[in-house]
């Protein structure tokens, strides 16, 4: 940053001084943290009757450096920036479209305790409840990197609330996650590539409610990318938005297809998006959420279904790294 002529190329200049803030950051936290462990260390070798105090107030650090070895784990392109996620319902009917809301909850809430901004791009209300699908955007360091190990189907086991005879059901969602591209990302669209449709949105009310008649979907003919946007007032402004999503969209269709290419070569089993349900969420006849991927499950399904994700994520990071899941 300190040579002559730096600004010159004002688009590199950009990001080497985001990717300079963003390791800047992960420095000032490890030199803290270390700081305090020192602190902790010499404290307990002055006064051994402290111990239990300093056990308790080491607490919060292990939590920090398990976010900060996480940070190691990211090595993707886009992985330390930020994420558009699309959750659609699957198979299940009612169910389904009710469990994709319960997911949009569940990614919401995690994100605010990881204090990450996001916002509801797009909620397709489903015909009795819940939703057909939703976009949205996650704003926050490593937000991509993070969601990228949900990327995969969803699986809900559950008695239905939707069932008179209250019976058992199963139903799927998929949860798509792909980075939030900057505007001056490489990644191009064709114009002859995409039909734009505008609708009139529609919606169920509430936290869903849509405030505007200019709504826009695009899909993309040679993919069947369908990227629907009704947040914004005016149709220009939500198909630019349309258009910035298609693109993540693309983006993360490429990184999957490297990683199936990858699992083809290693003779892996790929469980990802369009495969097997990478993760089950049993509410009957017993109580826990499985990750088949990682074999990392909890018990305590309300907790998950509330946000507390974490477990799921750094299990699937570690696994990754070290190459036993894609």
């Amino acid at each position: 940053m300190g040579e002559p002529g730096f600004w010159n190329d004002q688009q590199e200049a950009a990001q080497i001084s985001s990717e300079h803030a963003r390791v800047q950051r992960r420095l000032e936290r490890y030199e803290r943290l270390r700081r305090e462990y020192d602190d902790a260390k010499e404290l307990l070798a002055m006064d051994g009757d402290m111990a239990a105090e300093i056990e308790t107030s080491l607490t919060p650090l292990e939590g920090e450096l398990e976010r900060l070895q996480e940070d190691a784990l990211f090595s993707g392109e886009y992985d330390g920036g930020d994420a558009v996620v699309t959750i659609q319902s699957d198979a299940g009917g009612t169910d389904a479209q009710d469990f994709t809301e319960m997911l949009l909850r569940m990614y919401l809430r995690w994100a605010a305790d990881r204090n990450f901004k996001t916002e509801v791009l797009e909620a397709s209300p489903g015909e009795e409840a819940g939703l057909k699908s939703t976009t949205f955007t996650i704003e926050g360091e490593n937000a991509y990197g993070i969601l990228k190990a949900e990327r995969g189907k969803h699986r809900l086991v559950r008695l239905s609330p939707f069932d008179q005879a209250h019976r058992r059901h199963t139903s799927f969602a998929q949860v798509i996650p792909s980075p939030l591209l900057s505007d001056d990302a490489e990644i191009e669209v064709d114009d002859a590539d995409i039909r734009v449709d505008t609708y009139r949105a529609s919606g169920a009310g509430g936290q869903h409610v849509n405030k505007t008649d200019s709504a826009v979907r695009i899909t993309h003919l040679p993919t069947g990318i369908v990227v629907s946007v009704q947040n914004e007032r005016s149709q220009s402004s939500n198909k630019a938005t349309a258009l910035k999503i298609l693109r993540s969209r693309l983006a993360e269709q490429a990184e999957e297809e490297r990683d199936a290419e990858l699992a083809k070569e290693r003779g892996d089993v790929n469980m990802g998006f369009g495969g097997n349900a990478i993760r089950s969420y049993v509410l009957h006849p017993y109580q826990l959420v499985k990750d088949h991927r990682t074999e990392h499950e909890v018990g305590n399904t309300q907790g998950v279904l509330d946000g507390d994700l974490d477990g799921f994520v750094q299990a699937y990071l570690l696994a990754k790294a070290a190459g036993r899941v894609l």
